[in-house]
């Protein structure tokens, strides 16, 4: 009770940084792939496979993680994940061949899957139950600035520095976040009983409950579809719309920005549209995954587009973890590894299948693909409003 009494809020916005270098790490390669591709004398579609390693590894971590470490407290766990995170950006700033960077992004993707698999646990313990969307949403924020910040600045660091230097800039931001961590957040020892911590039959357990099977295969689809297309943004701009690397950083910036508005706006609308949301927004980026089939020449095109994508995309995650902390309130932990896991897999898939088919078919295709799967998000969203307990 005493957690409750007196909100950290300080702990909240450490996570909140955690959560913005994490997201950083794992999606800059989007804004670095040209370069990392043309370095290690691979293809775009190879070069995004990196995001898909990282994804499968934090699916792996998710899903085990709370039956390894049963006894742990979170702090430790949170502040461990936080220094390996720093080491995997100095595997992948140095990495001399795409084996090294593959296992620096594996080592990123266990960061990624502990991290987030204890955070709505996490949060929901450092501030009283009416503040919990309140701390998800500053949570997300992270989310919302890393795509803010990280993707044109990638690329703009990697016209100057490199993308080698690109990445390293990880490493005191890490180490940042753990001392922020470190000084924020209290002891959190396990709440769960001896013999009683959440195991993987625990997780998939969940999904025998109709509405957290349904609302998880949207979840699902809805990040495979965003990651299609966004995982080969960089390459099709540069093809397709012929941007220069300062119109490149200029169509990420104003995408981020459009997410952090997003990620704003979001948070009073939640309290009473809740699924209109989570059935609307895909909805929309499907429509304006076809539009850019479309406008592809256009760079005012992208810029209105893209930020629309920014918009939708960014703050969507703030809906469906507001969503799970309605749909499990007792459990936390267990609902919070089953939303990473689903998550990395959507993302590892996505990237991957998106990086086959930019290669063999072409971005339109790629695209049109993209578009197909959201709109299916969005269909099984509206099935998991229809048997949902709660409005």
């Amino acid at each position: 009770m005493t957690e409750r009494i007196n909100p950290r809020w300080g702990a909240v916005w450490a996570m909140s940084l955690g959560a913005f270098v994490l997201v950083a790490s794992e999606f800059m390669p989007v804004s670095l792939l040209t370069p990392i591709a043309n370095d290690l004398n691979i293809s775009n579609g190879e070069a995004g496979q990196s995001i898909s390693v990282a994804g499968i590894f934090a699916l792996l971590t998710a899903l085990f993680l709370t039956s390894i470490v049963p006894k742990v407290d979170r702090k430790s766990i949170l502040l461990f994940f936080t220094i390996f995170m720093g080491i995997s950006g100095v595997v992948v700033a140095f990495a001399p061949n795409e084996l090294v960077l593959t296992i620096g992004r594996a080592m990123l993707g266990i960061c990624i899957g502990g991290f987030w698999s204890m955070s709505a646990a996490t949060v929901m313990r450092l501030v009283p139950q009416i503040s919990v969307p309140k701390a998800l949403a500053i949570l997300n924020g992270g989310n919302a600035l890393s795509t803010l910040i990280a993707a044109p600045l990638g690329s703009f660091l990697g016209g100057i520095i490199g993308w080698r230097g690109a990445f390293f800039i990880i490493v005191p931001l890490a180490l940042i976040t753990f001392l922020w961590l470190y000084k924020s957040m209290p002891n959190l020892p396990t709440t769960h009983k001896a013999g009683h911590s959440p195991r993987i039959g625990t997780i998939f357990g969940l999904f025998k409950d109709k509405q957290i099977g349904l609302g998880m295969l949207s979840v699902t689809l809805f990040f495979m579809g965003q990651f299609v297309l966004f995982t080969y943004l960089r390459p099709f701009l540069e093809v397709q719309t012929s941007v220069s690397i300062n119109q490149l950083s200029a169509v990420l910036l104003f995408m981020g920005f459009c997410g952090l508005i997003g990620t704003f706006i979001i948070g009073n609308i939640l309290k009473t549209r809740l699924f209109s949301l989570l059935i609307f927004i895909p909805i929309c980026m499907a429509v304006v995954s076809l539009l850019i089939t479309i406008f592809a020449k256009s760079l005012l095109a992208m810029f209105i587009l893209l930020g629309f994508w920014g918009l939708l995309g960014t703050s969507a995650p703030v809906a469906w973890w507001t969503w799970l902390s309605k749909v499990a309130p007792a459990k936390a932990e267990a609902a919070g590894g089953a939303m990473v896991a689903v998550v990395q897999l959507a993302i590892a898939f996505g990237a991957s299948f998106g990086g086959i088919v930019f290669d063999t078919f072409g971005y339109q295709t790629t695209f049109i693909s993209s578009s197909i799967i959201l709109f299916s998000a969005s269909f099984l969203a509206f099935m998991t409003y229809k048997v949902s307990k709660f409005s």
